[in-house]
């Protein structure tokens, strides 16, 4: 069985003092969260993850990531390593997300890079995957996310490939209020799981997290959910307020 995972992508917003504040409200909020329902992560801007992880130590809340550089240690001037990010009690790291591709040129082989290092370190990669709104349009939306995934996790052993977690990620409908429609999702979803199979086997596919991320919201999240191959949401701006990261997390009640 598949346990959903809700990540939330704070990106670049709250400072220390509003992460405490905010992870200490959703500490005792998720508290009778029960964990076979659903997994909950907040992933934080890098310099609150230490005061982060001090409120949700212990907790039912794990401590992601939004990003790492594929080396240990060495003269990489801002970037910080897997190893400091295992130190600060990080368990997911997310990799490739679209923003990291377009703003920063990040491409396949750089991020299949992370993913691996991010395992080696025994972090849980959260990969992104997912096409750009002309990409649709033009009926590509599967050649993307094919190039992603298949270059994404490229050279991932069998025994490696089920402590990542997919998250569909369709460009077009982050941040713009838009979403794709729960079939809409559930068709890309489904191709993913394909796609794992044909790289691997059915049990392995069957076994691998497929996430939605795209302006997911309290009004569409069961919907979303309810759909086979939808195993969870990384969630952006709906992740920042309380009220509305409560009820996504609580979307099986």
């Amino acid at each position: 069985m598949r346990v959903p995972l809700i990540a939330g992508n704070w990106k670049m917003y709250k400072d220390v003092n509003e992460s405490v504040e905010f992870v200490t409200t959703l500490k005792n909020i998720f508290k009778d969260v029960p964990e076979d329902k659903v997994e909950i992560a907040v992933c934080p801007p890098f310099t609150n993850l230490k005061v982060v992880n001090d409120v949700i130590k212990g907790t039912n809340i794990k401590l992601g990531a939004q990003n790492l550089y594929p080396k240990q240690e060495g003269a990489f001037t801002g970037e910080i390593s897997p190893l400091m990010l295992r130190a600060l009690g990080v368990h997911y790291v997310i990799i490739g997300h679209s923003e990291r591709r377009q703003y920063f040129n990040e491409t396949n082989e750089f991020i299949n890079e992370k993913v691996k290092v991010a395992l080696n370190y025994g972090l849980f990669p959260i990969l992104c995957v997912g096409e750009k709104l002309k990409e649709r349009e033009e009926g590509k939306t599967f050649d993307v996310v094919k190039d992603h995934i298949t270059g994404g996790l490229k050279d991932i052993p069998k025994d490696k490939i089920i402590y990542i977690t997919i998250a569909y990620e369709p460009v077009w409908a982050i941040g713009t209020g838009k979403n794709a429609t729960p079939e809409q999702a559930e068709e890309v979803h489904k191709y993913i799981r394909s796609l794992i199979k044909d790289m691997y086997d059915e049990n392995i596919a069957q076994k691998v997290r497929i996430q939605y991320g795209g302006s997911v919201k309290p009004e569409n999240v069961k919907s979303l959910m309810s759909m086979e191959n939808i195993d969870g949401a990384l969630v952006g701006g709906a992740s920042l307020k309380v009220d509305s990261f409560e009820k996504i997390v609580k979307f099986y009640e």
